[in-house]
């Protein structure tokens, strides 16, 4: 389905437009507004010290910064509120702007609007970044012009058709697709985003902390097809009870992806075939040739076919392309095998649904390195895959005294203060054949930065072994 950029894009020019927080989305938002002619003020709780390299890239551009602060003047004058996902919508001058009718939308709802191409859009609990590179590499195979970002990587802005100086990565002719990366906190501030195609991986429990309950944040997952109509596609787990319950309220045509059995329209596994009913019944490809392992890459693999057969994709492309494709860092990542012991860095399993798939990746016995902070999360339902899959956990970080407690009886619990010294008492415990898992069920920022920095972490104290 082809759409005009101009029946969508909003008009800006002149308008005052404060955009909240300067991270990487508030940096490519601010861009895109000024290039369509906005009057942009950003504003930042953090100080101009924390935000230089950001400040840096919008020197000399005709901007008002308040940094440090939120004054209350700028969000009750403004005509456009553009928040960054960390955001949280519950802020009070938010609610107070909303109250006078001042139109608040986040960057991927403001993005969008400027965007011809098709979206395909993609979320989740877990798996996003692995399915939404893997189909941006499909696609780039087919000889498309793609971009990937969203919440993967760069923002959903920077593939915006807008006259912002500094697009020299950009096609001469807009995008073929444009691959989205959709976060909860995304969907928070959505209006019109409208995916071509939306991919809905699986639900599990994760930022509880800033959504009320487990409901809440299906509903705002479920909120990436509201603007779908009988032309588009919802690709859904058809494994995962809470997201085959969206298909019930959908306008738009459901295909499903399955490890389990067979879907009627989609793609599932048949023992070592991979079975699309996509149009026509074939094998596309067998498990045995995929690089990327585990039961929740599977998956993604499944809803990555499911994705680029309805984008138009040959078998053949998407076959070569997933034989060749080795994942992403920190996902199930190998990092190093030493006296008969492996280990596996999957720093980005930040919630119990992520560490429940790759504990049950393994049939070896597992000593299993978790903790870091906790997201309002019930440690509890870890406690039959523990016990069934992990041979000694060694707990770290804010989240030890609550994991323990929710494991107590699943397996011996070590807990030490950092993971430098978790990975050291591992190495001490395992014996060949063991695996050696860092899947924390946890956010990082107790210690780290990020999880990324944690994974780095983590590789650097198994290669200091």
């Amino acid at each position: 389905m082809e759409r005009k950029l101009s029946d969508r894009q909003p008009r800006l020019s002149g308008r005052q437009v404060l955009v909240v927080g300067l991270g990487r989305s508030g940096l490519a938002a601010t861009r895109l507004l000024l290039g369509e002619g906005a009057l942009v003020t950003v504003t930042d709780q953090k100080n101009a010290e924390t935000l230089q390299e950001n400040m840096s890239a919008l020197s000399g551009l005709p901007i008002r910064f308040e940094l440090g602060r939120y004054e209350s003047g700028s969000f009750l004058s403004a005509d456009l509120i553009v928040i960054s996902p960390g955001v949280p919508i519950h802020l009070p001058l938010i609610q107070a702007a909303e109250a006078q009718g001042i139109p608040v939308i986040g960057e991927i709802e403001l993005a969008a609007g400027f965007i011809s191409a098709p979206i395909l859009a993609i979320t989740g609990t877990n798996g996003k970044s692995t399915t939404s590179m893997l189909i941006g590499e499909i696609l780039k195979r087919a000889g498309k012009k793609v971009f990937v970002g969203g919440n993967l990587g760069r923002p959903l802005s920077d593939a915006a058709e807008s006259r912002w100086p500094g697009r020299e990565d950009h096609p001469a002719e807009p995008w073929d697709f444009v691959v989205a990366e959709v976060s909860s906190f995304q969907l928070e501030r959505v209006k019109t985003f409208h995916p071509r195609i939306g991919a809905y991986l699986n639900l599990t429990p994760d930022h509880l902390d800033r959504h009320e309950d487990l409901s809440t944040y299906a509903m705002l997952k479920a909120r990436l097809f509201e603007n779908q109509g009988p032309e588009d596609f919802a690709v859904l787990n058809a494994d995962d009870p809470e997201v085959s319950k969206v298909s019930r309220s959908l306008r738009s045509g459901v295909v499903w992806f399955s490890r389990r059995r067979p879907v009627a329209s989609g793609v599932y596994r048949d023992g070592q075939e991979l079975i699309s009913t996509i149009g026509m019944k074939r094998s596309v490809i067998q498990e045995g040739d995929l690089r990327l392992k585990g039961v929740h890459n599977l998956e993604n693999v499944l809803a990555a076919i499911a994705v680029t057969q309805l984008a138009g994709c040959d078998d053949d492309v998407i076959a070569e392309t997933v034989r060749e494709f080795s994942g992403l860092e920190h996902r199930l990542e190998w990092v190093r095998e030493k006296a008969g012991v492996v280990y596996i860095n999957d720093s980005k399993g930040t919630n119990v649904g992520a560490a429940i798939r790759s504990l049950e990746s393994f049939s070896q016995p597992i000593i299993w390195l978790a903790g870091g902070r906790e997201k309002g999360t019930d440690f509890s339902v870890l406690h039959g895959v523990v016990q069934s899959h992990v041979k000694q956990a060694i707990l770290f970080g804010e989240a030890c005294d609550k994991m323990r407690k929710a494991l107590n009886g699943a397996t011996r619990i070590n807990e030490t203060a950092t993971l430098s010294e978790a990975v050291t008492l591992a190495a001490a415990i395992a014996v060949p054949g063991d695996v050696v898992l860092l899947s924390p069920a946890c956010a990082s920022f107790d210690q780290f930065r990020n999880f990324e920095e944690r994974g780095k972490a983590f590789k650097d104290a198994v290669r200091r072994l």
